[in-house]
């Protein structure tokens, strides 16, 4: 079972992980409308610095997830300059994007004909500037470049039950391999067709592997080293449990025996005969 609890609650914290993830992400993106309401009244600066107050912004068009257009009515001209520097402080003001590339194309061949970036990564390019702009039906496309945030935090809780994950696998593998090595030496005893690894707490036949407690394993070696031969109760009694300080009952040693004799039940020449009024004897046919 604890395989199974292991490994639905790593998935179920992983699972979590991945939605808080999500979560920040959708929390941190920058809504659609506040986008539209900023670019129009960036569009809105660049035509009063043109000393056009009457033409109006046209509806600003979103391209695709990151890239939005701005398109006036009427045909304007300006300095390159002017355009990089309110870009600039809109943005900033509005703590709208640190990264972006603007385009300015003309409407009818669809060129463009002046772009600059801001990156705070990889640097500004700001070309041709101090170049006066024609007037001229434009567009203005800005494509805002998205930050690809590494969380480490996140990172180390992900880490933290694929930890416990890998521990447990590689704590199986490492008791198996154990178990595949004791069962490789020659250091047990035969019992018909059981081996006894007495010091492993271990019985082992062809497809079967028993584990024996070690009451069971004091019990059976020593029956083991006194096999056809009648085991007295007071013996059984002093070596398994009144060395270690217990006190117990002639019964303790018949449910020991019991126990002994299911787990080695597999193999019908194996038996342990009641001598009464003195103990056990172990016999193997």
């Amino acid at each position: 079972m604890k395989p199974f609890i292991l490994f639905g609650s790593s998935i179920m914290i992983i699972a979590i992980l991945i939605s808080d993830v999500a979560f920040i992400n959708k929390k941190n993106e920058i809504p659609g409308k506040h986008v539209e309401v900023v670019l129009r009244d960036l569009g809105h600066q660049l035509l009063l610095t043109a000393k056009d107050s009457s033409s109006r912004v046209l509806p600003v068009k979103k391209l695709n997830d990151n890239t939005y257009q701005i398109s006036f009515q009427n045909h304007f001209g300006f300095i390159s300059d002017t355009l990089i520097n309110l870009v600039q402080r809109t943005f900033r003001k509005n703590a709208l994007a640190k990264d972006y590339i603007v385009n300015l194309r003309n409407c009818k061949q669809n060129e463009t004909v002046f772009a600059f970036e801001i990156n705070s990564h990889t640097g500004d390019l700001t070309p041709c500037r101090g170049r006066r702009l024609e007037v001229g039906c434009y567009v203005i496309e800005i494509e805002l470049l998205k930050k690809n945030k590494f969380n480490f935090f996140l990172l180390l809780l992900l880490i933290i039950p694929l930890s416990f994950v890998g521990f447990y696998v590689k704590d199986k593998f490492r008791k198996k391999e154990e178990k595949e090595s004791i069962f490789e030496n020659n250091d047990y005893i035969q019992l018909g067709s059981f081996r006894f690894y007495a010091d492993n707490n271990f019985l082992k036949t062809e497809n079967k592997t028993i584990t024996l407690s070690e009451k069971e394993t004091k019990a059976l070696k020593i029956f083991a080293e006194n096999i056809n031969q009648i085991v007295e109760r007071e013996k059984l009694m002093k070596e398994i449990w009144e060395d270690e300080g217990i006190v117990v009952i002639s019964r303790n040693v018949d449910v020991l025996v019991s126990k002994l004799r299911k787990k080695l039940s597999d193999d019908n020449s194996i038996k342990f005969i009641n001598v009464h009024g003195r103990g056990y004897k172990l016999i193997i046919e």
